[in-house]
Parts: structure tokens; sequence; C-alpha cells
């Protein structure tokens, strides 16, 4: 979705938005009643949508781009151009700059001069977004490439300039200063914003936004002075239906100004005046469909005791018209019900299995090593059932509004370790749960997702739970850990070690990278210990200060290697002073977990004498503040089953390995 320029400075804007139909609609508002200019017909979904024009005049001129085709319409509806991108990969990503056309698939990123061919680059990682930065305080303009591995790459022609490391994967970019300047806005897709100025030789953030209450991804941002301080604000949309306004003090950090939250993912977010002159609006439009306008303008109309409350004309013509279009919806309803019913009895129909798409996303959160699963639908969820043929934890989501119950489960037979349904209430169109898996056991959660539709139909996800699920990548490790190596010889390709390590790893890009040999660098959300890996044809090197880690990589390569037939000559390192450094991570974090449930079981007494004896006052301090903080106590208990029997269990493991012999260390890798 974008907002056209206005024709004038106190007219409202059209607002252009494409969908999955591949429709390009655009309208405008007046009378609080939906405007339409144009509507082109339906055709290939439409990925990316920006508008553009030549430079030094408005950007009124709307570009879509549909598989490896870019269109442009002017602001009428005329289309003006058809644009065959050679692109063997659908297009993800877009941006238009006067007659510059940057295009991303995949992996691959191409600029286009007079849509004539004139750079070209291969990313390391996937491309989600890409932005053209020209200012007068840069020698030359710069293409940045937002990366999944944490990276904004700052391109100079089909060369790399330079890279940026960012806290999170970035999912979307954008310009803070829409009329030039050399800072860009980054989203993370787990919920943290910053602020990059761009230098010739290199860049520095100015600030960030951490995502401390645990909020969706980001999937869209916007710069737009809604406060009317003559600063540009940032407005925020995310996966969970928050919509943000960040402000700024006079110290220039910014600051939370405003926030509403809506029931569905934010695809798009525009700052503009678009329903009345001299209102502005924050504009947002749903995954299903729906544009919203948060506008400026007071709604609200103060009275005195005993008098009555006056409906102006234009809200009362709204009231009418919504009422007629409301009966209207009923009547359809009704209609569709009975010929629905008409139709299921005769013997001559077909059944037709109802098609929907699901927006889903499974990720892994750094705070509590726990996989976020989202789920969301264009229309209401019945039930969900979860299968898993490896353990999982379920962990409660204070969101999730459904009821779960459980079914036994015969591992040892059919091999399902997790069999749970969720029933939605009505009118449920978003799902979020949490899973916590065991490092070492891998297989594959399977989501099936039964709308309320008629008739009934299902479609299943299926997601991979990796032998080292909850490692993600990083930028670069600590060298002077005490480090466990293994090292890998053999007659393998790169492409064949790199699909290994695919398998075992999370965030490792499924393409072959360029070059010769690669290093990876990872950290254990659960135990603090780290990974780096580094591999080539032939040769493949690990080191980690976790022998567990180490044990679990070389059972996993050998299986894999030995599935192909392919002889490999593994060779250990086993650190001593690794173990006890291990065990000196887990300290803090088990003595953590214990005190938490030492507090939680005394919370129950503790209240018990409260009410005997009228108060708390009689209690030592730490008590008192133990029943003060019972309601957080309790939720985070809650959160988190099992936690600390797993700490136990992994602090077991590596006291057994710090009082055995080398033999029993040996066999420990050879078999864990």
């Amino acid at each position: 979705m974008r907002l056209l320029p206005p024709l004038s400075k106190k007219a409202t804007q059209k607002v252009a938005i494409a969908d999955h139909d591949g429709v390009l609609t655009c309208f405008g508002m007046k009378k609080g009643e939906a405007v339409p200019v144009f509507k082109t017909l339906p055709g290939p979904k439409i990925a990316r949508m920006d508008l553009g024009g030549a430079v030094g005049s408005p950007r009124e001129k709307i570009f879509v781009c549909s598989g490896f085709q870019v269109r442009g319409f002017t602001k009428k509806g005329k289309q003006f151009l058809t644009f065959e991108a050679n692109l063997t990969e659908n297009i993800n990503a877009m941006h238009v700059s006067g007659a510059d056309l940057f295009v991303c698939a995949s992996y691959i990123y191409n600029h286009y001069l007079d849509c004539k061919d004139q750079d070209y680059f291969l990313s390391g990682d996937k491309i989600n977004d890409v932005l053209y930065l020209s200012s007068e305080n840069l020698t030359r303009p710069f293409p940045i490439l937002a990366c999944q591995d944490r990276i904004l790459r700052v391109l100079q022609g089909s060369e790399l300039a330079y890279g940026i490391e960012v806290p999170g994967p970035p999912s979307v970019l954008e310009l803070y200063n829409k009329d030039g300047g050399d800072e860009i806005l980054y989203g993370t897709t787990d919920g943290k914003i910053g602020l990059v100025q761009i230098g010739d030789q290199s860049a520095s953030i100015k600030w960030e936004i951490d995502n401390d209450k645990k909020k969706g991804g980001i999937l869209c941002v916007d710069t737009y002075d809604i406060i009317g301080d003559g600063v540009s604000d940032v407005l925020v949309g995310r996966d969970d239906g928050t919509v943000e306004v960040y402000g700024f003090d006079s110290s220039g950090d910014p600051t939370l100004r405003f926030e509403h939250v809506l029931s569905e993912s934010v695809t798009s977010i525009q700052g503009g005046c678009v329903g009345k002159e001299s209102y502005d609006e924050v504009v947002a439009a749903t995954y299903t469909g729906w544009v919203t306008g948060l506008t400026t303008e007071p709604q609200r109309a103060e009275v005195g005791p005993g008098d009555e409350v006056k409906m102006s004309k234009e809200m009362q013509s709204k009231v009418d018209a919504l009422r007629a279009e409301l009966e209207q919806l009923q009547v359809k309803v009704l209609q569709g019900r009975e010929q629905y019913h008409q139709t299921s009895q005769s013997s001559t129909a077909v059944s037709a299995v109802p098609v929907f798409s699901i927006n889903d996303k499974f990720t892994l959160c750094q705070d509590d090593a726990s996989y976020s699963l989202t789920l969301e639908v264009q229309t209401a969820i019945d039930n969900l059932l979860l299968q898993s043929d490896v353990p999982i934890d379920l962990l409660d989501v204070d969101k999730n509004s459904a009821v779960v119950s459980f079914s036994e489960c015969d591992s040892e037979h059919n091999g399902n370790f997790l069999l749970a349904t969720y029933r939605c209430q009505a009118n449920t169109t978003r799902l979020e749960l949490k899973v916590r898996s065991i490092e070492g056991q891998y297989g594959t959660l399977q989501a099936y997702i039964t709308p309320r539709l008629q008739p009934k139909t299902c479609q299943v996800r299926q997601y991979q739970i990796k032998p080292l699920s909850l490692h993600q990548r990083i930028h670069s490790i600590d060298q002077d850990r005490p480090m466990n190596r293994l090292s890998l010889v053999g007659q393998f390709s790169f492409a064949e070690i790199h699909s290994w390590v695919v398998f075992c790893l999370p965030e490792v890009p499924e393409k072959t990278p360029a070059g010769e040999s690669i290093t990876f660098y990872f950290h254990n959300t659960f135990l603090g210990t780290q990974l780096e890996a580094t591999y080539c044809k032939g040769e493949g090197h690990f080191k980690s200060d976790n022998i567990s880690t180490i044990s679990i990589l070389s059972d996993v390569l050998s299986k894999e290697a030995t599935k192909r037939k392919i002889n490999l000559n593994i060779s250990y390192e086993i650190n001593d002073e690794s173990v006890s450094h291990t065990l000196r991570m887990i300290h803090p974090k088990l003595e953590y977990q214990l005190l938490l449930a030492r507090k939680v079981q005394l919370i129950d007494a503790l209240k018990e004498l409260q009410v005997h004896e009228g108060n708390a006052d009689f209690l030592i301090p730490e008590y008192r503040s133990i029943l003060d903080e019972s309601a957080n106590l309790l939720e985070e208990y809650k959160k988190q089953p099992a936690h600390l029997e797993r700490l136990y269990g992994r602090a077991a493991f590596y006291i057994l390995l710090a009082a055995g012999c080398a033999e029993l260390k040996l066999k420990f890798v050879s078999q864990v």
C-alpha cells in the first residue's frame, strides 16, 4: 500500500493498494465513504509495490511486480510500462528511483537504468528488502540490501562496499528523510528497530529500540510528522497487529507516543491525509485486506449531566450507511446458506474444496530459547492439531485464548511424541504458539489447520526440528574460550557438506555459498555456548566450547555421509577445561531457576499466613517481596515448564564428564 502525493497542500490523498489476487486498486475517501479511482483485472500475485517518478517531480507513478515482471501505472490507472526482468526466480523486493529500477530475487540483486542492465550482485544469504540512498553528504549513491544473515549490505556498482551488522534479521528498510539524507531505518523479524547513518566507507548506528515487551516482528515502517512538532515520527507495523508511533524527545532519543492493536498482522503502514482535510492519519493495511485509518481528528464530544448527545448529520449518515450495508450482508449470507443447502442435497452437485492461504512463521526466540509458531488465516480458524515425532514442550502464550487438549502418545509404536489440539474461539484468525525442543533429537513438527469453512478442509504445514535447533547465527565468537574440535576429511563436495550443515543448524542459507570455503558462527540460546563451522570441498572443521555440540555434530554428519556411501575420516580434540567452563555457564542459570522454584513453592503458604494474620507486616522483607511479586513469579514459572529439569540434566552430563576418565569421555562423544 502507498499514499499518492496530494494535488495541493490542503487536498486529501488517494490510496493505492495491491493484493494477492493480482489486483491493483486506487481509491479516495469522501464523507467517510471509499470512492474508487481505478481497479485492474486479476492476475498473478503482486509481491511488492512502490511509487516513482522523474527526479525532482512528485512520485505519483505506481509500480508493481508479479513473478519476474514489473508493471507501471499512472495515477489514473493507465498502464505505461511492462518489463520482464531477466531473473530465474520471482521478484520479492523492489525499489524505484527516477529512471533506476532495483529488483531482488531470493539471492540475486539487479539494477536497471531505463530498463537496461546496469549492475548485478549475488548475496550470501536471502535478500528481504532493497533501498537506494542518494544524498548530498555522499560522494555517490548506494543501493542497500537487507539480508537474512543480520547484515545490511551496501553496494557500489556490482561490488560489495561494506556490510553493517544489525541485531536481528532485517525485514524492511525505509528512508528516514524522504526528501534525501544519509539515514535509513531498519526493522527486524524479532521486533527491533534502528537508525543507521550511511557513509562512503563505513556506517554508524545512531539508535536502536529493543523488543523488551516481546511484541511481534516488524513488517513495515514509514516516517511522517503525525504529532505535528516539525520532526518526522516513525510509524511501525508488526506481525502481531500492533501499530506504533515513535516520536523524539529533546535529546533526540525515540519515545513511544502512541500504540494501537489490530486483530491481524499489519502488512503496510503509511502516514498522510486521507479521510478529511487538515487532519493527518496513520493508514494501515492488514493481512486479510482491511485498510484502517487512525486519525488525529477529535472523536469525542463532552456533555454535561442530563444533556442529550446530538449526532452530527455526517455521523448519522455514516451510521445509516453501515446499518444498510450490514442488512445487505445478512441477506447475502442467508441466500448463500440456502443455496449451499440446496446444492448439497442435489445428486448432480460436485463438491469443491475451498482454497485458503496461510501466513505462517516458525522462528527461534533468543530470550527464552524457544520457537515461536505463528499461524494466520484469511478466515476464522476452527481448530489446530499439532503432531511431532520428536519430544518438545508446549509453552504458555498470553495472547493465545484457544483451549488446548492433549492426547496420549505411544512413541514406541507410531513415533508420536506430541498430539495436541487447539480449539479456537469464534473469529480467531491468528494463533501464536511456543515450543521448546531438545538438542540432539530431531524430526518434524506438523500443524494441521482447519478453518471454519464448508465443506470442511484442512491444510498441513511442516516445520523441521534440527539437531542443533537452539543455535542462532551470530557475527563472531569469543576465541579465548576452551574449544573442543571436530575434523572431517573425505571425498565429498562443497555442496554436499553444506547440505549437511543446513540439515544440522538453523539460519543457514540453503543455496551453496560462492567461493571455495565458508565460515559460520553460532550461539546456543539455551546455554550460551558457541560454535564455529568452517568447511570446504573434502574438509570440515567445527569447534565449540560445548562438548555436547561436538558429539551431536559427529553423530549426525556421520549418518548423513553413510546415507550417501561416503567414507569419513573423523578426528577429535577434546579440551578438558571446556567441561568446567560449561558448568560455570550453567551454574547461574540453574541457581536462578532453583530459586524461582523455591519462591513459587512458598507463595501459597505465605498467602495463607497473610489471610490468617490480616496483613504481611510481620514477615521478613524477603517473604514480603515474594508476596508482592507472586503474580510475576507464577507467570514466569508457568512459561518455562521442565526448564529446571533440563538444566539439571545438562549439569549432570558435564559433572559425569568432569569426574570420569578418558574412556568415559570418548564413550559420550561417540554415543550421545
